[in-house]
């Protein structure tokens, strides 16, 4: 295992009079973040969040948020011999994330759910918790890197991919501040997913051979259209599915069944396959039309900022990523006024399929510039220039930031 807990794989061993609060979810890759940060001679103190458990019995086994989850949680605190917090964030959760959720999905947009509790959960109120503490810093089990710098000196903070291409995590993590990027540790981020398991089981964690998560956390085993149909009968009523320029092709059952980008399930016979353009809430009709319609040409953000902290006012190239794990395409981003939070992204060549309410990403090579949310598409193709801007972003069941 030495191989695998130098510095250059894991970070300095720099904790010797420190102390790290780790966010523990009780899985494996916050267990051996625990793990590694206590190699590294830190006073570790782990802290699970209660996040989302209602007592129905598809949600009683949540795999990262609820009971269970804070018991395994427990488990491996006690055999690294290390104290144990546990804290009831479920208002919170329920206010920023799942709240959001619904109510976005309703209205035809759907806010990356693990985006947002990275924002506005794990990196606000655990932060302020882990400051409350006395703590030094904060390490999570994301799989991304930070590279420190010196913001008063000019050298700000940057964060880059994961050496784990598969295990990647920085697409949800681009709103981090510099502030909190000087805060938080990522001790994964030069590991890959088997490394940490060999380590979880060399060191006999209790967790090491744990199933990851593969859903929405507060979806449970169902699926997300039923938990939103659940919270708003209004999203199931059937509608008629139109072509970019109006014409009726069918009927939908529900717009809460389809997302921006998906082609099976549509349920009319084409020509060529047929794509989910958009979605109209106002007038209950699906858009569908060829892949070449649905493909970006222009992307507009807004709640925008750059990683650095700072706001050019020249255009600059960048790859940009609009869903969790997506192929990066070829941009220029030109940002707005100062303070406008606004960006507009030409893309060169072949586009992503790209609706409001995603996240698009900025990077150069593998480090996260910044980004924002999408708010206007214009498509590609000139007739689906008429597709209303309502539309849905696929929501993966991977985008889980750790399990």
């Amino acid at each position: 295992m030495e191989d695998l807990l130098t510095e250059a794989r894991i970070g300095p061993r720099d904790g010797v009079g420190k102390t790290v609060v780790v966010a523990m979810s009780g899985g494996v890759d916050s267990a051996v973040t625990a793990l590694v940060m206590r190699e590294r001679g830190y006073r570790v103190v782990g802290m699970n969040l209660r996040l989302f458990s209602p007592g129905d019995p598809e949600h009683q086994s949540n795999p990262c948020c609820g009971i269970p989850a804070m018991d395994d949680a427990r488990a491996t605190c006690a055999l690294l011999g290390i104290p144990f917090y546990a804290i009831n964030m479920e208002v919170e959760f329920g206010e920023a994330v799942v709240d959001r959720f619904v109510d976005e999905y309703a209205a035809g947009r759907t806010p990356n759910p693990c985006l947002e509790c990275n924002r506005h959960v794990k990196f606000h109120h655990l932060v302020r918790r882990a400051r409350l503490l006395g703590a030094d810093c904060l390490a999570t089990g994301h799989y991304a890197r930070i590279i420190p710098g010196d913001p008063a000196a000019g050298r700000p903070h940057r964060l880059f991919r994961a050496v784990d291409a598969r295990k990647d995590q920085s697409y949800v993590l681009h709103t981090m501040t510099q502030d909190q990027l000087g805060y938080v540790r990522f001790p994964l981020g030069g590991l890959t997913k088997p490394e940490v398991r060999r380590l979880a089981r060399a060191f006999g964690l209790p967790v090491a051979d744990k199933a990851e998560s593969q859903e929405i956390c507060f979806v449970g085993k169902g699926s997300y259209a039923d938990f939103v149909a659940a919270r708003r009968p209004d999203v199931t009523r059937p509608g008629e599915v139109v072509d970019a320029s109006g014409a009726v092709l069918g009927r939908h059952r529900g717009l809460v069944h389809h997302t921006v980008g998906q082609r099976r399930g549509i349920g009319i016979a084409a020509a060529e396959p047929l794509y989910v353009l958009g979605l109209d809430p106002e007038a209950n009709r699906l858009v569908v039309g060829s892949r070449d319609q649905a493909v970006a040409r222009v992307i507009h953000a807004e709640a925008v900022a750059l990683t650095d902290g700072t706001w050019p006012e020249d255009p600059f190239p960048a790859q940009v990523v609009v869903r969790y794990r997506g192929a990066p395409a070829t941009a220029t981003v030109t940002l707005g006024p100062p303070a406008s939070g606004e960006a507009a992204i030409v893309v060169d060549g072949p586009g992503p399929i790209a609706s409001p309410g995603q996240a698009v990403v900025f990077y150069r090579g593998d480090e996260v510039l910044g980004g924002g949310t999408i708010c206007l598409v214009e498509r590609a193709h000139p007739e689906a220039e008429a597709v209303p801007v309502h539309p849905r972003p696929v929501v993966a069941a991977s985008n889980s930031p750790s399990d």
